[in-house]
């Protein structure tokens, strides 16, 4: 009989812990990410140069909070006028890394043949197709 009550008061606070879980992650999920005041973004953002604004999304995208943090002080620095020059994705993306965050970008190298752009990929590949068909 007590082996019972002690299964039952077991069950309980386990159900217990249970529901505290799933009310946490609840309210995890219900709470927005840490934003960074719009006026700080769109500060930068008019001040961003060639290739500027693909940094600035990739760097959101792959690290929103640290990411939030430079943007607001930036746009800090550019209000106060102590930063007053563009930033072009060169200098944004060196930025980034300088306070250690390494946003990754996408690289593609292209080459002209025949008037055209290619992608470095598709010519050493059609290369290779050649190599295979003059060796048959």
């Amino acid at each position: 009989m007590s082996e019972d009550k002690e299964l039952e008061a077991l069950k309980a606070k386990r159900l217990a812990e249970m529901r505290k879980n799933v009310i946490s992650q609840a309210q995890k999920q219900e709470t927005p990410k840490e934003q960074v005041p719009p006026a700080y973004r769109s500060i930068v953002i008019s001040k961003l140069g060639y290739r500027g604004m693909e940094v600035l999304q990739n760097a959101e995208r792959q690290f929103p909070t640290e990411a939030g943090m430079v943007i607001e002080k930036l746009g800090q620095l550019i209000h106060s006028g102590e930063i007053n020059e563009e930033l072009d994705g060169g200098k944004l993306l060196a930025l980034f890394r300088s306070v250690g965050i390494n946003v990754r970008m996408e690289t593609k190298i292209s080459i002209e043949q025949d008037g055209k752009f290619v992608s470095l990929s598709d010519k050493l590949s059609s290369k290779e197709s050649e190599d295979d068909t003059s060796n048959i």
